[in-house]
Protein backbone atom coordinates (compact mmCIF):
# COMPACT_ATOMS: atom_id res chain seq x y z
CA UNK A 1 0.00 0.00 0.00
CA UNK A 2 1.58 3.34 -1.39
CA UNK A 3 1.90 6.27 1.30
CA UNK A 4 0.15 9.38 -0.13
CA UNK A 5 0.13 11.06 3.02
CA UNK A 6 2.32 13.23 3.74
CA UNK A 7 1.43 15.59 6.75
CA UNK A 8 -0.95 15.16 9.90
CA UNK A 9 -2.96 18.23 7.63
CA UNK A 10 -3.19 16.00 4.52
CA UNK A 11 -5.79 13.24 6.57
CA UNK A 12 -8.86 13.02 5.25
CA UNK A 13 -11.38 12.39 7.86
CA UNK A 14 -11.76 8.76 8.66
CA UNK A 15 -14.63 7.04 9.75
CA UNK A 16 -14.62 5.50 12.43
CA UNK A 17 -12.10 5.45 15.98
CA UNK A 18 -9.65 2.60 14.17
CA UNK A 19 -9.41 4.27 10.97
CA UNK A 20 -8.13 7.57 12.88
CA UNK A 21 -5.60 5.43 14.61
CA UNK A 22 -4.35 4.05 11.47
CA UNK A 23 -4.13 7.20 9.46
CA UNK A 24 -2.13 8.51 12.69
CA UNK A 25 0.00 5.51 11.92
CA UNK A 26 0.55 6.24 8.50
CA UNK A 27 2.06 9.22 9.00
CA UNK A 28 3.89 8.50 12.01
CA UNK A 29 5.28 5.05 10.49
CA UNK A 30 4.56 5.01 6.86
CA UNK A 31 7.00 1.86 7.10
CA UNK A 32 4.26 -0.41 9.04
CA UNK A 33 1.39 -2.06 7.34
CA UNK A 34 -1.59 -1.35 10.00
CA UNK A 35 -4.07 -3.87 8.11
CA UNK A 36 -4.89 -5.79 10.68
CA UNK A 37 -5.45 -2.98 13.09
CA UNK A 38 -8.44 -2.44 11.14
CA UNK A 39 -9.66 -6.14 11.65
CA UNK A 40 -8.67 -6.91 15.11
CA UNK A 41 -9.16 -3.05 16.17
CA UNK A 42 -12.63 -3.02 14.97
CA UNK A 43 -13.38 -6.56 16.83
CA UNK A 44 -12.30 -5.50 19.83
CA UNK A 45 -14.37 -2.02 19.65
CA UNK A 46 -17.32 -4.05 18.42
CA UNK A 47 -16.40 -7.04 21.49
CA UNK A 48 -16.24 -4.08 24.17
CA UNK A 49 -19.51 -2.71 22.81
CA UNK A 50 -21.91 -6.12 22.77
CA UNK A 51 -19.71 -7.20 26.44
CA UNK A 52 -21.44 -4.08 28.18
CA UNK A 53 -24.90 -4.19 26.27
CA UNK A 54 -25.15 -7.83 27.28
CA UNK A 55 -23.77 -7.55 30.92
CA UNK A 56 -26.75 -4.78 31.57
CA UNK A 57 -29.26 -7.38 30.68
CA UNK A 58 -27.44 -9.72 33.07
CA UNK A 59 -27.44 -7.20 35.58
CA UNK A 60 -31.86 -7.05 35.27
CA UNK A 61 -31.52 -10.57 36.20
CA UNK A 62 -29.47 -9.53 39.31
CA UNK A 63 -26.79 -11.15 37.49
CA UNK A 64 -23.18 -10.94 36.29
CA UNK A 65 -21.83 -12.38 33.27
CA UNK A 66 -20.24 -15.20 34.83
CA UNK A 67 -23.21 -16.35 37.38
CA UNK A 68 -25.32 -15.89 33.89
CA UNK A 69 -22.72 -18.29 32.59
CA UNK A 70 -22.49 -21.01 35.02
CA UNK A 71 -26.46 -20.65 35.35
CA UNK A 72 -26.18 -21.26 31.70
CA UNK A 73 -23.77 -24.40 31.78
CA UNK A 74 -26.30 -25.79 34.16
CA UNK A 75 -29.35 -25.29 32.40
CA UNK A 76 -27.64 -27.20 29.20
CA UNK A 77 -26.60 -30.08 31.07
CA UNK A 78 -30.24 -31.40 30.84
CA UNK A 79 -32.17 -32.91 33.70
CA UNK A 80 -31.50 -32.91 36.56
CA UNK A 81 -29.21 -29.64 35.49
CA UNK A 82 -26.02 -30.28 37.53
CA UNK A 83 -22.49 -30.56 36.34
CA UNK A 84 -19.33 -31.19 38.88
CA UNK A 85 -17.10 -27.58 39.15
CA UNK A 86 -14.60 -29.16 36.77
CA UNK A 87 -17.51 -29.71 34.38
CA UNK A 88 -19.24 -26.11 34.85
CA UNK A 89 -15.56 -24.69 34.12
CA UNK A 90 -15.00 -26.66 31.02
CA UNK A 91 -18.40 -25.08 29.85
CA UNK A 92 -17.38 -22.11 30.68
CA UNK A 93 -14.17 -20.99 29.54
CA UNK A 94 -13.23 -20.33 33.56
CA UNK A 95 -10.60 -21.66 36.28
CA UNK A 96 -12.76 -23.92 38.66
CA UNK A 97 -11.53 -21.36 41.31
CA UNK A 98 -13.46 -18.72 39.56
CA UNK A 99 -16.28 -21.47 39.09
CA UNK A 100 -16.33 -22.17 43.12
CA UNK A 101 -16.75 -18.16 44.03
CA UNK A 102 -19.38 -17.68 41.54
CA UNK A 103 -21.19 -20.97 42.84
CA UNK A 104 -20.58 -19.80 46.35
CA UNK A 105 -22.78 -16.46 45.27
CA UNK A 106 -24.87 -18.21 43.21
CA UNK A 107 -25.81 -21.11 46.06
CA UNK A 108 -26.16 -17.91 48.49
CA UNK A 109 -28.70 -16.39 46.15
CA UNK A 110 -30.45 -19.83 46.26
CA UNK A 111 -30.47 -20.21 42.43
CA UNK A 112 -28.21 -23.62 42.65
CA UNK A 113 -27.25 -26.49 45.12
CA UNK A 114 -23.83 -28.27 46.12
CA UNK A 115 -24.27 -31.52 47.47
CA UNK A 116 -21.55 -34.93 47.44
CA UNK A 117 -21.20 -36.29 43.97
CA UNK A 118 -22.98 -39.73 44.05
CA UNK A 119 -20.05 -41.15 42.12
CA UNK A 120 -16.98 -40.21 44.17
CA UNK A 121 -17.74 -38.89 47.63
CA UNK A 122 -15.14 -36.63 47.75
CA UNK A 123 -16.36 -34.81 44.65
CA UNK A 124 -19.12 -32.00 44.59
CA UNK A 125 -22.02 -31.53 41.77
CA UNK A 126 -23.81 -27.81 41.36
CA UNK A 127 -27.61 -28.33 40.35
CA UNK A 128 -29.88 -25.65 39.56
CA UNK A 129 -32.36 -24.88 42.05
CA UNK A 130 -36.48 -24.46 40.78
CA UNK A 131 -35.65 -20.92 41.31
CA UNK A 132 -32.47 -21.15 39.39
CA UNK A 133 -34.47 -22.78 36.44
CA UNK A 134 -36.82 -20.09 36.06
CA UNK A 135 -33.98 -17.41 36.63
CA UNK A 136 -32.01 -19.07 33.94
CA UNK A 137 -35.12 -19.57 31.46
CA UNK A 138 -36.16 -16.12 31.76
CA UNK A 139 -32.90 -14.68 31.50
CA UNK A 140 -31.65 -16.81 28.57
CA UNK A 141 -34.94 -15.90 26.71
CA UNK A 142 -33.61 -12.39 26.92
CA UNK A 143 -30.17 -12.67 26.44
CA UNK A 144 -31.37 -13.95 22.86
CA UNK A 145 -33.50 -11.10 22.21
CA UNK A 146 -31.09 -8.98 23.11
CA UNK A 147 -28.71 -10.79 20.73
CA UNK A 148 -30.95 -10.48 17.86
CA UNK A 149 -31.42 -6.79 18.61
CA UNK A 150 -27.43 -6.30 18.64
CA UNK A 151 -27.24 -8.18 15.13
CA UNK A 152 -30.15 -6.17 13.30
CA UNK A 153 -27.36 -3.03 12.14
CA UNK A 154 -26.74 -6.33 9.91
CA UNK A 155 -28.97 -8.22 7.33
CA UNK A 156 -29.58 -11.49 7.64
CA UNK A 157 -27.02 -12.60 4.53
CA UNK A 158 -24.46 -10.24 6.26
CA UNK A 159 -24.50 -12.28 9.71
CA UNK A 160 -24.63 -15.96 7.95
CA UNK A 161 -21.66 -14.15 6.02
CA UNK A 162 -20.02 -12.83 9.49
CA UNK A 163 -20.60 -16.37 11.58
CA UNK A 164 -19.43 -18.41 8.54
CA UNK A 165 -15.86 -15.97 8.12
CA UNK A 166 -15.49 -15.87 12.25
CA UNK A 167 -16.35 -19.53 12.52
CA UNK A 168 -13.52 -20.46 10.21
CA UNK A 169 -11.21 -18.09 12.11
CA UNK A 170 -11.61 -19.36 15.19
CA UNK A 171 -11.23 -22.93 13.92
CA UNK A 172 -7.68 -21.93 12.96
CA UNK A 173 -6.65 -20.03 16.19
CA UNK A 174 -8.39 -22.61 18.74
CA UNK A 175 -7.02 -25.75 19.37
CA UNK A 176 -9.66 -28.68 18.56
CA UNK A 177 -11.74 -30.09 21.50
Amino acid sequence: MENTISSREDIVEPVDHVARIQAEWQVERPDVDTAPQGVIGRLHRIANQLTGELTLLYAKYGLTEGEFDVLAALRRAGAPYERAPGEIALHTMVTTGAVTKRVDRLEEAGLVHRRRSDADGRGRVVRLTPGGRRLIDKAFTAHMANEQRLLEALTPDETAQLEKLLTTWLARLEPPD
